[in-house]
């Protein structure tokens, strides 16, 4: 690469991922400029905030021009909320699971993993198509739910019945109950827009690599519980693939988010990398036309930065463009250097010494700042 000293005005492109809980990407990537611009008054600054389907996707791809909309749904315990979706300008509605049914809302997840369902995207999915929209992007990322999206089916009109014609409330513990599936009023909107599931996860429905035993944990399954769970989904796909005619339980991709990446596929949607979507949507490309550096990073990043993660995937495309990419994230992983360093041009952590959580959550505006600075010097004197 040519150095940065002939240049007379650096193009620095900064593409971060959110930083969970903490500050969304557009903030992180405001910080990062601001640093840079200190150190580099002259540099040209692209923002490109990025996610990969998980929380922050929404407002990822609404920093590329769209319309935020609040929507009344339900949460994950089936409480009544507001929650925002977002209207892109080219046709699209994007859709966050991690605003709806999300393991951060305290409200959704008072009740146990077991009693959680899908319907608040149902109820979602059918905002969004009153204004008639061409697609719909479901992001799956965070999700609190197992219910292999028989909420969201119910919600689009879907009735799950058992042996005497009774209705089956759509939650994993009564999953094992359904008998039948009535898809007849399922809002014929649904099968004439395209839908598209946006997750890095490739995993099966059922099984041991599937949404019970994977990602059931982390939700709050118990390891009494992962056997049962799981045998329930799979008898509520059998169900329910007998009366759509469709087989997708063991298609990659069905695991994600508790199942409701099975749903999607069963109503004819497909998968997409979240990441890919999202640089392709905000122009990632073409910001790195003609670029110098690119900047990105996360909350944390290890080994599994490197399977998809927003981070690696800007990285990848940088490295296209022949631009260099430099992680800056929360935390790095030591164990995970010699693997990370294959992808990024250095990887560092904003914190400058031992650091309490909480104190790193707080202060991580100013800490990006000065980390970016102090990198940005470095590497602008090479």
């Amino acid at each position: 690469m040519t150095s940065s000293r002939t240049l007379p005005r650096p193009v620095v492109v900064i593409a971060p991922d959110s930083f969970k809980g903490s500050l969304s990407a557009e903030q992180v990537a405001s910080a990062i400029g601001a640093g840079i611009q200190a150190a580099i008054p002259n540099a040209e600054i692209r923002l490109k905030p990025i996610a990969d389907g998980g929380e922050g996707t929404l407002d990822a791809l609404l920093h590329a021009g769209g319309q935020r909309l609040d929507v009344r749904c339900r949460n994950a315990a089936g409480q009544p909320m507001q929650a925002p979706v977002g209207l892109l300008d080219n046709g699209s509605a994007v859709i966050e699971s991690a605003s709806i049914v999300g393991l951060t809302d305290t409200d959704g997840t008072a009740v146990t993993v077991d009693q959680r369902s899908t319907l608040g995207i149902g109820d979602a999915l059918l905002a969004v198509l009153e204004h008639d929209v061409s697609q719909v992007l479901v992001a799956l990322g965070g999700s609190s739910t197992n219910d292999g999206g028989a909420g969201l089916l119910v919600a689009l009109g879907a009735r799950l019945l058992d042996a005497e014609g009774c209705e089956v409330p759509p939650l994993p513990s009564q999953l094992h109950r359904v008998a039948s599936v009535d898809a007849s009023a399922i809002d014929a909107r649904v099968a004439k827009v395209k839908l598209v599931a946006m997750s890095d996860v490739d995993n099966p429905l059922c099984g041991e690599h599937g949404a019970t035993a994977v990602f059931g944990p982390q939700k709050g399954v118990l390891p009494e519980q992962v056997a049962t769970l799981d045998a329930a989904l799979g008898h509520f796909a059998e169900v329910l693939e007998r009366a759509l005619g469709r087989h997708a339980k063991d298609l990659p991709g069905a695991g994600a988010a508790g199942g409701l990446g099975y749903a999607l596929l069963m109503l004819g949607g497909h998968f997409q990398s979240g990441a890919e979507t999202v640089a392709d949507h905000i122009g990632l490309d073409d910001a790195l036309a003609g670029a110098h550096w690119m900047i990105t990073g996360e909350g944390r990043s290890d080994a599994q930065t490197l399977h998809g993660k927003a981070p690696f995937i800007a990285s990848q495309r940088a490295r296209r463009a022949g631009v260099e990419t430099t992680l800056l994230s929360g935390g790095i992983d030591r164990k995970s250097l010699d693997r990370l360093q294959g992808s990024f041009a250095g990887c560092f952590s904003i914190v400058f010494g031992p650091t309490r959580l909480e104190d790193a959550i707080a202060d991580a505006p100013q800490l990006l700042q000065a980390s970016a600075e102090q990198i940005a010097r470095l590497w602008h004197t090479r």
